[in-house]
């Protein structure tokens, strides 16, 4: 598409919006006849301007209006008989010598300028009267949707939200505990150990560790071919340890725990050197739920 100038699209704008006189309308479709791109331009812009009119509905006047009309240019009563006026009398001739070329060139630029000036006026307010009906449009869209025609109203969106439930908390599990003591005496340490995770935990209660040695913790089963080591009970008050985990529920559960003093630092070789000093087996204190 060739490039036209700010007049050539005012006049195609003005044309599609009927604001032009009769000489500029036969301008523009002279135009259009010779010039394809013109006139693809012309009904772009009837296009444009078509949805405006889609919104505005006829207003037929009350006929107090029509009375008032009537009344203002004088056909409220019988028309007078039309009288014209006389004739002025000719102007007195001018000699063609006597206009001066410069006097000519100065009243066609006023009237080119004149011209201009009422289009840009007419441009001005025809974008003013756009603006301000797109803002209507948009205020329409955002709060009243349903008042605009079907072709320009906006489609519903529907957004899918997944809310995540969050995962109910487990159930707590059974809780097992063993004394280990010297038969018939005081309680030297208390075994924890949680039915779902077999983690266990050694409580030292009376106790009292000998120097250079170590308290060790060893499971004894029928299942077993020896004893083993659950590790060294630390100096402090608590042990715990996730050893149990390797083995079944069954043998954990019905296992004989025991204590045995070991040089410093454990068993060398993963066997008890000395008889047990501390047993007991396990007993549920918390059923599962």
């Amino acid at each position: 598409m060739m490039a036209y100038s700010e007049d050539h699209i005012a006049l195609a704008a003005e044309y599609a919006l009927g604001t032009l006189d009769a000489d500029e309308r036969a301008q523009v479709e002279t135009m259009m006849s010779i010039d394809k791109d013109f006139t693809a331009m012309v009904q772009a812009w009837e296009y444009r301007l078509g949805v405006l009119n889609q919104m505005v509905g006829s207003v037929e006047p009350r006929p107090e209006v029509w009375d008032r009309i009537r009344t203002a240019i004088g056909h409220s009563e019988p028309q007078a008989p039309l009288v014209l006026p006389e004739a002025p009398p000719p102007p007195p001739q001018v000699a063609p010598e006597a206009v001066l070329p410069m006097a000519a060139a100065d009243n066609a630029n006023v009237i080119r300028l004149s011209n201009q000036a009422r289009r840009w006026r007419r441009i001005a307010t025809f974008t003013t009267a756009v603006a301000a009906v797109l803002i209507a449009m948009i205020a329409v869209a955002a709060y009243q949707p349903d008042l605009l025609p079907d072709a320009i109203r906006p489609k519903p969106r529907t957004q899918v939200v997944e809310v995540k439930t969050p995962p109910a908390p487990a159930p707590p599990s059974a809780q097992y505990v063993a004394v280990l003591q010297k038969e018939g005496g005081s309680p030297a340490f208390i075994l924890t150990v949680d039915g779902a995770t077999r983690n266990f935990t050694v409580r030292r209660v009376g106790a009292q560790p000998e120097p250079g040695k170590s308290f060790e913790l060893w499971l004894i089963s029928d299942k077993l071919p020896k004893p083993r080591s659950l590790g060294v009970i630390g100096s402090g008050d608590f042990t715990a340890r996730p050893v149990l985990a390797s083995y079944d529920t069954d043998l954990v559960n019905n296992a004989t725990y025991a204590v045995t003093i070991e040089q410093a630092g454990g068993s060398p070789d993963g066997n008890p050197h000395s008889a047990p000093v501390y047993a007991g087996k396990l007993v549920e204190t918390v059923p599962p739920r």
